[in-house]
């Protein structure tokens, strides 16, 4: 059996019933672009690593609104990055806190796998954009200059924390 990573849900099997068939037990694939998501009501941060690498990149944030833009964008990500999996931040998923976002999230990680036939896990983010304002920070980029780069920073931190449990998740996998 795979172990989930601290904090991660994978909800592939929450969407079994609306989405594509999953991947065969064994069939993880364990190297790739791993794209994450800090959703948000009014930006997406975007971030992309490589499960070779573990490392976190920032993207530019989605900016959109709507629905259909925003998954025009995510479209256009996917085709650039070829990404293996999807990470998505969602507050309360450690230690099932109920969070005003949790439901809107959920439903945008349901779309994403409905969409792009590929594996989606929440990852606790509490914190995940205090953590991204203190790193901008600390690279001289003041408070009142973050408001563009925070929600991309925020899915990095996100991501990186996928990747500090990700061996385990993916464990025992023959890809």
């Amino acid at each position: 059996m795979i172990s989930e990573p601290q904090g991660a849900i994978d909800v592939t099997a929450q969407m079994a019933s609306s989405s594509p068939a999953p991947r065969a037990p064994g069939s993880e694939v364990r190297s790739g672009t791993v794209l994450a998501f800090d959703f948000g009501t009014r930006r997406i941060g975007v971030a992309m690593g490589t499960l070779e690498l573990a490392m976190a990149h920032p993207l530019a944030a989605i900016q959109y609104d709507d629905n259909q833009r925003r998954f025009a964008a995510i479209s256009t990500l996917v085709e650039e990055w070829q990404p293996v999996r999807f990470i998505v931040g969602c507050p309360g998923v450690s230690d099932d806190t109920p969070h005003s976002l949790a439901p809107a999230i959920q439903r945008f990680a349901r779309r994403l796998r409905a969409r792009f036939a590929l594996p989606v896990d929440l990852v606790e983010e509490a914190l995940s954009s205090w953590a991204a304002s203190r790193r901008l920070s600390e690279a001289g980029i003041p408070a009142r200059e973050q408001k563009q780069r925070i929600d991309s920073m925020a899915a990095c931190v996100i991501l990186e924390s996928w990747f500090a449990t990700a061996d385990r998740h993916l464990a025992g996998t023959n890809s």
